[in-house]
């Protein structure tokens, strides 16, 4: 093996295994700037030759700098119908009624935090959550079974990644962040016909309230 040989092998090793390191981390869900420095950094470096090598699986990369974080999702199907569909790799999840309420409401709120012009970061303690989605949900006479409800979904959409829990002292109450990767899957589109979703939201609740009655 020649000198040269011998100096650029290490390299591209290197630089190889970093790679894997990418692909393999995003594969199992998302790189955020914040507390991911190092992989973030590498990413940035390295985001053209990951878009191409998840290419290849049928995936592409989703990057946003400015909010800081990175996913990968399936790319759209071909309308060709000579090309062959690809497996996804990566599942799409039903989500429950609750859960996408809980979701737009989130959107909603981050909007309206943003355009306030204050802090980066949302922060909503569980009891703000439940009033905000309080009022969609219908009437309980069990508090306790209704607080124990959405506590459920609010464990989803941390399982998901839109929400962070935070870690909060003794007699604090329980809080969490609104992760920005949202407005992802939340777009501006959808964002513009929020008002219409929530009305669809509260004829599915009326509707289900009203069968319930019935019974």
């Amino acid at each position: 093996m020649s000198m040269a040989e011998q100096e650029f092998e290490p390299e591209n090793t290197a630089a190889s295994n970093e790679l894997s390191a990418l692909v393999i981390t995003l594969l199992k869900g998302v790189i955020y700037q914040e507390g991911e420095a190092s992989l973030w950094n590498a990413l940035l470096n390295l985001q053209a030759r990951v878009r191409d090598y998840v290419t290849v699986l049928g995936l592409e990369l989703v990057l946003d700098e400015s909010e800081g974080y990175a996913f990968l999702r399936a790319r759209k199907d071909s309308e060709d119908e000579g090309v062959a569909k690809l497996p996804r790799l990566v599942a799409r999840r039903q989500l429950t009624f609750t859960v996408s309420l809980l979701l737009a409401l989130l959107r909603k709120k981050l909007a309206e935090f943003d355009a306030s012009g204050g802090d980066t970061r949302l922060v909503l303690t569980r009891d703000q959550l439940v009033e905000l989605v309080r009022v969609f949900l219908p009437d309980s006479s069990n508090e306790a079974k209704l607080i124990d409800q959405i506590e459920t979904n609010l464990n989803k959409i941390v399982e998901l990644g839109f929400l962070r829990k935070l870690k909060t002292g003794a007699g604090q109450p329980t809080a969490f962040e609104v992760r920005r990767i949202i407005k992802a899957f939340v777009d501006a589109q959808w964002l513009n016909d929020f008002d219409t979703r929530l009305s669809a939201y509260q004829q599915q609740i009326n509707a289900t309230s009203a069968g319930d009655s019935d019974e």
